[in-house]
């Protein structure tokens, strides 16, 4: 049961839908690279339609959010940490849609000794997204479960920061990817890191609204 009621409880609802269409263009990302590493240019060329849809569906949501606080929900005083948080969630969408659009134009050989370990920078990145939404879920429900979930966070963009920096030595080490090849899976692989950098930079507001609920 929430802790807020009328107007607050309204923006937790839409705030929800808005992490479930971040998390879905989170999911057609990952899907989309898998297809492109798989040589299914056609599937994957097709998801980056799937994933500029739900980052414009998360997109709409923030700004219905920001329209909502601004019309009175929360104290004045709180109503901008909350938006802050919207938009550094909402940021984590752009971060998946950027990467498939450098993938698509760039079109770079894949390399296929490294495919398993692309697919698993791509899924570190997306499990770290996920213990961000069950932080923001429990904001108004839990505060202590939703700074055990920041915690959570921060440990998963660790690892998925010591996944992507293996896998960037190994792309650049390699003698059978081209320069260009590299050059382009660089920009590719930071910014599926950055999915979990801006889901851990979203953790620590998380934290920081549920401090100051704590009191």
């Amino acid at each position: 049961m929430g802790l807020f009621g009328g107007k607050e409880n309204n923006v937790f609802e839409v705030l929800h839908d808005h992490l479930k269409a971040v998390e879905k263009t989170l999911e057609k990302f990952k899907e989309l690279v898998e297809a492109y590493l798989d040589e299914d240019l056609e599937k994957a060329e097709s998801l980056v339609k799937e994933v500029e849809l739900f980052e414009r569906e998360a997109d709409g949501l923030r700004r219905g959010i920001e329209t909502m606080l601004y019309r009175g929900a929360f104290l004045p005083v709180n109503r901008g940490d909350y938006a802050r948080l919207v938009e550094r969630i909402d940021n984590v969408a752009d971060a998946a849609e950027s990467a498939s659009h450098i993938l698509i134009l760039a079109k770079p050989k894949v390399p296929k000794e490294l495919a398993d370990e692309i697919v698993r920078v791509v899924q570190a990145s997306l499990e770290t997204y996920r213990m961000l939404e069950e932080s923001v879920v429990f904001l108004d429900r839990d505060v202590d479960k939703a700074l055990e979930y920041t915690k959570k966070t921060e440990e998963l963009e660790e690892e998925s920061d010591k996944y992507e920096h293996d896998l960037l030595g190994k792309i650049f080490e390699s003698e059978e990817i081209s320069t260009y090849a590299k050059l382009i899976w660089d920009q590719i692989i930071t910014k599926i890191g950055d999915i979990a950098d801006r889901a851990e930079d979203a953790s620590d507001q998380v934290m920081l609204i549920a401090i100051k609920r704590r009191g």
